[in-house]
């Protein structure tokens, strides 16, 4: 892995465009949109696990019917997935992240050097 993305729109860019999108086509407003916007996170989790039992060939009657590769790309539909999430709940998304990420990497980092 690099720490280099590809050429294109910048991350929250792009969460910031689904978002908007989002909002502008959801069939259901306000709060119940809200969690079922939240909600969302766990159809994308179960489309993960559904992909590891699938390249994992754990359902005998199925055998393989994903790869590592369609685990990958649910995964990176979850982290989308929570990442509108939280802008839906707040425009410092970032910015809340951010901070977030660097209390979990201070705290991670402590602790393996004890």
């Amino acid at each position: 892995m690099t720490d280099q993305t590809p050429a294109g729109p910048d991350l929250w860019t792009t969460v910031d465009t689904l978002w908007e999108w989002l909002d502008r086509n959801q069939p259901i407003e306000g709060r119940e949109g809200v969690l079922l916007r939240i909600l969302k996170l766990t159809e994308e989790v179960g489309e993960v696990s559904e992909a590891v039992i699938g390249a994992t060939g754990q359902n005998p009657r199925k055998g393989v019917t994903h790869t590592w590769d369609d685990v990958q790309a649910e995964l990176c539909d979850v982290i989308i997935t929570a990442l509108v999430a939280l802008r839906t709940l707040t425009p410092e998304a970032r910015e809340i992240f951010g901070g977030h990420v660097e209390r979990v990497r201070e705290r991670s980092l402590a602790s393996s050097s004890n």
